[in-house]
């Protein structure tokens, strides 16, 4: 467990350690939340922990730290929840140890993303040494779901906070967003994520009588053929083209002599700013009824919980950042969309937003780590940033 001591915030990595002792796969995180309110308390933020549950998901502890009173307000945007180890066997150090080897700090959240949130502790930490109070307001939205359902998380946190009177002006959340090196990239937007479920209904039936049943899972092939037959679209100067993947198939059959009676597949999409939701909710469905005619019974079910595409084009934070990262690193960071969600899709309705954080090769695997001096140039990278953002 973590020493019960406030480990020197200046410092990333035994900010990082301390954090990566606390086990907290998702949705269990109150211990790193509470480790993580206590060293920002030792540096004279206010902190909050907020709980939010619903019917059916699980209970999350969720982190609101602030200080200073005004205009601007930036905030730091991030979560201590992580996936599961897998077989601990399999580590060549303890998935909650904190380790370091050969340069290497090992754990589970080392780049996703217990390292970006020590580096904004200890970059917020020198920028009060040497600044003092922020000619503004200086937060963090922390969250123990991110990895989870996202639903008792950020999104519920930023509405809270709304309600509360707290206006934000920008945002960076600490995603490993860098494929080889620290600078090399800037998310400034995402695709939109959409899943949904297609189904077919058929006829139960013995299979050696198959005129007496309505087998749905040819037709399901069908469909599936339809629904991929052309893509979604060639995707602009601004996003990769949108995709949609089939991630299973299922009948609930465990019989071999049996017809079923409905087939399932599930898909996701990632889409983007050419569509909407409901586009492609219409499209869809006119694709699945053209190919179906009178022949196939079907529906399409759609989950309650999605992300639109966004783009971020603001320059007091684009341009800042990557002047940071120039000035730290000697590198201009690529502008890109790709990749998955993140929290920032909720934080985009209330400030421009943009995801930087450590190099995610080892993220989610097995003996996940990060370099030491990659937390300490990011540390700095975001310590340049604060600097120049709060004298604009």
């Amino acid at each position: 467990m973590a020493s019960a001591s406030i480990c020197p915030a200046t410092d990333p990595v035994a900010v990082a350690r301390d954090l990566l002792t606390c086990p907290s796969v998702t949705p269990d995180a109150d211990a790193a939340i509470e480790r993580l309110a206590v060293i920002l308390r030792g540096l004279g933020f206010t902190t909050e922990t907020v709980v939010f549950e619903d019917d059916g998901t699980p209970q999350v502890a969720n982190l609101f730290a602030k200080r200073g009173t005004g205009a601007p307000h930036f905030t730091f945007g991030g979560h201590v929840d992580v996936v599961p180890t897998g077989d601990p066997a399999q580590w060549t150090h303890g998935p909650f140890a904190g380790a370091i080897d050969q340069g290497l700090l090992y754990g589970r959240g080392a780049a996703d993303m217990k390292g970006g949130v020590a580096a904004f502790v200890a970059a917020v930490a020198r920028h009060l040494e040497q600044h003092g109070e922020p000619a503004g307001t200086i937060s963090f939205l922390i969250t123990g779901d991110e990895e989870g359902p996202s639903i008792n998380g950020t999104v519920k946190l930023l509405a809270w906070a709304q309600a509360r009177g707290e206006r934000f002006d920008a945002s960076i959340v600490g995603e490993p967003t860098n494929p080889n090196a620290i600078g090399d990239m800037i998310k400034v937007g995402r695709r939109g994520s959409l899943s949904g479920t297609l189904t077919v209904v058929g006829r139960q039936g013995h299979v050696a009588y198959p005129h007496l049943s309505d087998n749905p899972i040819p037709k399901l092939a069908t469909l599936i053929g339809a629904f991929t037959a052309e893509p979604l679209d060639r995707g602009n100067a601004r996003f990769d083209p949108s995709n949609l993947e089939f991630v299973s198939v299922d009948v609930g059959n465990p019989a071999w002599n049996v017809i079923p009676a409905e087939a399932k597949a599930r898909f996701n999409i990632r889409f983007n700013d050419i569509w909407t939701r409901a586009a492609l909710e219409a499209h869809l469905a006119q694709v699945a009824g053209a190919a179906a005619g009178n022949a196939i019974t079907w529906r399409l079910d759609f989950e309650p919980v999605s992300s639109d595409s966004f783009l971020t084009e603001s320059p007091a934070l684009v341009g800042t950042l990557a002047e940071a990262i120039e000035a730290v690193t000697g590198r201009r960071p690529a502008l890109s969309t790709t990749g998955g969600t993140s929290d920032a899709r909720f934080i985009k309705n209330y400030c421009p937003v943009v995801e930087f954080g450590l190099v995610g090769q080892t993220m989610h695997q097995v003996d996940e780590r990060v370099p030491v001096a990659d937390l300490e140039t990011l540390t700095r990278i975001y310590e340049a940033f604060l600097a120049r953002y709060f004298a604009r």
